[in-house]
């Protein structure tokens, strides 16, 4: 635990941020999820379907800096050639 008052109300401020960007993690990793259980069903319909929705969860957690920029582009990359790969 921090001692100096600066450091218990940057710790405080931590949890607070920290708690308001969780739901966006989250929320990417629900999404991403049920988009590679869609792939390995073979239901590529459904998988078209949520990808736009896949896409969007993932630009917002790059936009609130949740994740890199360039990482995002990489899942995105990855999305995309599961589903080439299946549409095969």
């Amino acid at each position: 635990m921090p001692i100096i008052k600066s450091a218990i109300k940057r710790a405080r401020q931590a949890d607070i941020r920290r708690d308001r960007r969780l739901p966006y993690k989250t929320h990417m990793k629900n999404v991403m999820r049920d988009f590679k259980d869609f792939v390995k069903e073979g239901k590529i319909a459904d998988a078209e379907k949520l990808l736009p929705k896949a896409f969007k969860a993932i630009d917002t957690a790059a936009k609130k800096n949740i994740i890199h920029k360039k990482n995002a582009a990489n899942k995105k990359s990855l999305l995309s050639r599961m589903i080439a790969k299946k549409a095969k």
